[in-house]
């Protein structure tokens, strides 16, 4: 089994080249398992790019890079298995018009389908109602986690995207990230659009999510002055690669098809390769019981 703990973070001299010129250059990281890192720079410098391409999803051109002891790219496959994503626009984006319990019903069935796949025999020999208690701790824990508090959104977790506040939209996204336990999670655009006051707020709970031993990677354009700060320049030769993502041509995949342009589809860190078989209608159940009963707790 995976050691628990977070993954640490080592670049050196990192660079992604695309078509119209490099996204980032030269950039370096060292960083322990559990630390909180601060992707810092002014927009366009290609801050979401780097994020990208240290959880595993696009491919770097140029310079060394490790996450938990795997080499970057030949290891992009097992460093997105590790790995989580959370307010990515583009790649983890909410939809408006679901609800909160809607969101965290569709990830942890993606989760058990995809995620758990090897425990899975293994899991159906236990009674469901073990298996629905656990399931349900599994969701109090991400919710407790990313510091979001059903009871006092305004319709409880009927609540839809729509009306959450930025903060606690982030806050779901982050949730939805740590149902799949990752070891690194990426967070894009950490303080875009917020106050002072809220990004004070952001901040701690990335903190207190390092607390649990989890690395986290965050975008951010002032990081705070506990983090490990990894800096983009705008001042690149060659042409410029805006923030997001973008295709670097001229790359052979790894040992996963899954490169730089699949990246912004995928809905869920565990979703397959390959086609997903039709719905288990049990897991869908058990995934809808867990969710009723952490709203009523």
């Amino acid at each position: 089994m995976d050691d628990p703990s977070g993954l640490a973070v080592v670049a050196d001299g990192l660079g992604l080249k695309g078509p119209r010129g490099w996204a980032f250059r030269d950039v370096s990281a060292d960083a322990r398992p559990g630390a909180l890192i601060a992707v810092a720079g002014p927009s366009g410098t290609g801050r979401t790019c780097l994020l990208l391409s240290l959880t595993g999803r696009m491919r770097p051109t140029e310079g060394r890079a490790a996450v938990g002891g795997l080499e970057l790219p030949r290891h992009m496959a097992a460093v997105r298995r590790r790995s989580a994503l959370a307010h990515v626009s583009g790649v983890t984006d909410l939809d408006p018009s679901l609800t909160v319990a809607e969101h965290l019903r569709e990830q942890e069935l993606l989760r058990r389908r995809f995620g758990d796949a090897l425990l899975r025999p293994r899991q159906l020999l236990r009674p469901r109602a073990e298996r629905l208690r656990e399931r349900r701790r599994h969701i109090d824990d991400a919710l407790a986690t990313a510091g979001l508090d059903l009871a006092a959104l305004p319709k409880r977790e009927r609540t839809t995207v729509r009306d959450l506040e930025r903060v606690e939209a982030l806050r779901l996204s982050l949730a939805l990230a740590l149902l799949g336990r990752p070891r690194l999670v990426g967070v894009d655009d950490t303080d875009l659009k917020l106050s002072a006051a809220e990004r004070a707020e952001v901040w701690e709970l990335l903190r207190s999510v390092t607390g649990t031993g989890v690395t986290v990677l965050a975008v951010c354009s002032e990081p705070p002055s506990d983090a490990v700060v990894v800096r983009t320049r705008a001042d690149r030769s060659e042409g410029a690669e805006p923030d997001g993502p973008a295709d670097p041509a001229g790359e052979e995949p790894d040992d996963s098809p899954a490169t730089t342009a699949d990246a912004a589809p995928e809905r869920s860190d565990a979703a397959p390769e390959t086609e997903p078989a039709a719905p288990d209608t049990s897991h869908e159940k058990e995934a809808d019981d867990a969710i009723a009963a952490t709203g009523r707790s």
